[in-house]
């Protein structure tokens, strides 16, 4: 019902960041995932290092969300700002689910973070090692959840026409 609307807020958004951050994700699966082959292979070392990789990739996420944001905010595009208020309802809402949207999914990786950041302590306990992985394995599950669910949000988002 606010197409037009719907797509002049979604020119406000910065589609370098959006695309830097599917860059991130994108790589931080593939970095997971290389973890646990490495772990498989007993390379302790190398899922360590691979998976403080993965922990680095999520806060590089975090921290270009947190410059969007902060742009966003700075522009008097966030609820609650004066500007905001004299938006058309369309583009208000717009920015309701973004921010919603984007913000669960912040909460999604700093829950990532803390399941990766135990696997890594695991690993490096040996409590994870290459007989016994389906802990890391299924935090890396959930860390390709996370990236899934950035697939939808960044086309849906981004890149409306």
């Amino acid at each position: 019902m606010n197409s037009e609307s719907f797509h002049n807020a979604s020119a406000e958004l910065n589609l370098f960041f959006g695309a830097a951050n599917t860059v991130i994700l994108l790589t931080s699966s593939l970095t997971v995932a290389m973890s646990i082959t490495a772990i498989q292979k007993g390379e302790k070392k190398r899922s360590l290092w691979l998976l403080g990789l993965t922990l680095l990739f999520a806060i590089a996420f975090l921290v270009n969300k947190y410059f969007e944001y902060s742009a966003k905010i700075e522009h008097g595009l966030f609820p609650g700002t004066e500007h905001f208020f004299e938006l058309p309802h369309g583009e208000a809402q717009f920015f309701y689910l973004y921010y919603f949207m984007t913000g669960l999914h912040g909460l999604h990786i700093i829950v990532g973070l803390i399941i990766l950041s135990f696997m890594a302590y695991y690993v490096h306990k040996g409590i994870i090692n290459k007989d016994s992985y389906t802990l890391l394995e299924n935090g890396g599950l959930y860390w390709h959840l996370v990236d899934v669910i950035w697939i939808f949000l960044f086309p849906l988002l981004y890149l409306i026409k």
